[in-house]
């Protein structure tokens, strides 16, 4: 249940965080994994290579169209496949929106929702080709919830939600189905930052009791990605331990 040998997949922010997690379990399930990242993603490579991974890092800049049909094309050449597709990559850029200027807006926008579309548009035709694949994005609780100082990014999560309903009506007679993940409170470099008390009060309004982890939001893409999710499309899968909203 839930393999993915012989597929290739693209994650977008594997670098780090939930991308790194998402890479794990992918490689942990068979699949052969391009990490894309503006970060350097070659420690996470090692790590996961280490334990037998099958993963290579290829350093794209989702915002530029020549940087993400440069990193298809090389995927296409070397595996001929592209069966996933992982849009994990996003940025925040927090701020009250009475203060909020308009380089924080549009520089969250053109990461969150932009890079969306130029990746997406890159490697769809692959999938249509193939009659089959499988797009999950990164969505948020706060595109429901709303967050203070997140009017920009909480902005770009919703529109990721009516992106996914909308596409997979386009698609879906091609064999490819289209989702979301809309994670909660998950352990990052964020989080590890922040003083311990405001973790706690955070992990107090999850019902499960813990924070999560990149490799719990691993296992939701991976859920998405598999075959047997072939008739599960248009979705959020809300991940969050049960925090509002469900």
């Amino acid at each position: 249940m839930f393999r993915l040998d012989g597929q290739v997949a693209i994650v977008t922010g594997g670098a780090r965080g939930i991308g790194a997690g998402v890479c794990k379990v992918f490689c942990e399930a068979g699949a052969t994994v391009a990490l894309w990242d503006v970060l350097d993603g070659t420690e996470t490579v090692a790590e996961i290579t280490a334990n037998g991974g099958n993963i290579f890092y290829q350093k794209v800049d989702i915002t530029s169209r020549q940087s993400t049909e440069e990193a298809v094309n090389a995927v296409m050449e070397k595996h001929g496949r592209i069966d996933i597709l992982i849009n994990n990559a996003g940025i925040i850029r927090d701020r009250s929106f009475k203060k909020m200027n308009e380089d924080e807006w549009n520089t969250v926008i053109n990461v969150n929702l932009n890079g969306l579309y130029i990746v997406t548009k890159a490697v769809l035709p692959h999938m249509i080709a193939a009659n089959y694949g499988r797009i999950i994005s990164a969505s948020s609780i706060n595109a429901m919830a709303g967050a203070f100082g997140q009017t920009n990014y909480a902005a770009t999560k919703a529109a990721t939600q009516g992106f996914t309903r909308s596409l997979c009506k386009e698609v879906g007679r091609h064999g490819i189905t289209v989702n979301c993940v809309a994670p909660g409170f998950i352990k990052s470099v964020m989080t590890d930052s922040m003083p311990q008390e405001v973790v706690d009060a955070g992990i107090k309004t999850i019902p499960i009791g813990r924070i999560g982890t990149p490799e719990d939001m691993g296992y939701s893409y991976l859920f998405l990605a598999s075959k047997e999710a072939g008739f599960v499309s248009g979705i959020t899968l809300h991940a969050n331990g049960g925090s509002y909203p469900i």
